[in-house]
């Protein structure tokens, strides 16, 4: 479980932190441009997408550093946690918008958020 667990937490990090640096340095009109996925950003300001950005790059960071360096491994559940809730929200937005095929994506990485938390709370937490 240990290993699926570290696959999983790495391929989630990889992505959310591609993610968020794409937030945080493309203007809002390019960040739509990359594609029909997200045309989420025409129900938010450009400051809005940055503030997505960096919460998704500090989940990251959460999820990441704590087990790495040995310091409040905890964190890195609890980080998982806050961004399954982010993407919560995600869904949301997307069921407001309608966009049932992306929604289904949303639910996914809350799901996988979610598993990750489980995991390191219950089933293979750090050090235990």
């Amino acid at each position: 479980m240990e290993i699926a667990l570290s696959i999983i937490t790495g391929v989630l990090a990889v992505a959310f932190g591609i993610g968020g640096v794409s937030q945080i340095l493309l203007t809002r009109e390019r960040y739509r441009a990359i594609g029909a996925s997200q045309h989420w950003v025409d129900d938010f300001s450009a400051a809005h997408i940055k503030a997505i950005g960096t919460i998704k790059l500090t989940g990251v960071v959460g999820l990441i550093v704590p087990p790495l360096v040995g310091v409040a491994p905890v964190l890195s559940p609890i980080a998982a946690c806050g961004l399954a809730l982010l993407m919560a929200g995600a869904a949301t937005t997307r069921f407001r918008r309608s966009e049932w095929v992306y929604m289904a994506g949303d639910v996914f990485f809350v799901l996988a958020f979610a598993f990750v938390a489980w995991g390191r709370f219950s089933l293979a937490p750090f050090g235990g």
